[in-house]
């Protein structure tokens, strides 16, 4: 967690995201920054679908697709959405500690074993279906993985600005992640 730039105050916001939106979303979640009426979204905020994570933010300031691991390869088209159509120039992209798809190998069993028990899968069918996906899914170290897909999508959208952020549950605060 030594890649960790905690923010405490505006100033601890990186200077190049100051004053844009990914400035303010950590002003509005890390240091309670009074809420802004808006119209429309201002960024895109691409995050894990765990279920302990609750951004502070306002109504209507920023689209928002979970997915597991803030992995958004498989939501490319949702991505282009809200760059084409909503005009977003920023994308937050927000892993977090102790995520569900850092070593799914480990979680093969209670995976298999919870389709069958829970939603009455077939064993067999169930351990097929980990092995076809785990691999798309599994996202190694958290910090490694939300700066590599930052990087893929800088690559894919290069006039879009892209902060790679982590949110820590013991806290629940935001962190920008040292890049170099």
């Amino acid at each position: 967690m030594h890649r960790l730039v905690p923010v405490a105050s505006k100033e601890d916001v990186h200077p190049e995201l100051r004053d844009t939106p990914i400035g303010f979303l950590l002003e509005y979640h890390n240091l309670n920054r009074e809420h802004e009426a808006y119209n429309r979204a201002q960024l895109l905020i691409g995050m894990c679908m765990d279920h302990r994570k609750r951004l502070h933010i306002p109504d209507n300031f920023a689209y928002i697709i979970r997915a597991g691991g803030a992995n958004l390869r498989y939501s490319e088209f949702k991505v282009s959405y809200a760059i084409a159509v909503g005009g977003v120039k920023s994308i937050a992209l927000i892993g977090h500690n102790q995520c569900g798809m850092v070593n799914l190998a480990a979680r093969k069993e209670s995976f298999i074993e919870g389709l069958v028990q829970n939603a009455g899968w077939e064993r067999d069918l169930a351990e097929q279906h980990f092995m076809n996906f785990a691999p798309l899914f599994e996202i190694g170290n958290e910090i490694d993985f939300v700066l590599s897909e930052a990087n893929r999508l800088r690559l894919r959208y290069p006039k879009i600005q892209v902060a790679p952020l982590l949110y820590k549950v013991e806290d629940n605060l935001l962190y920008q992640v040292k890049e170099k």
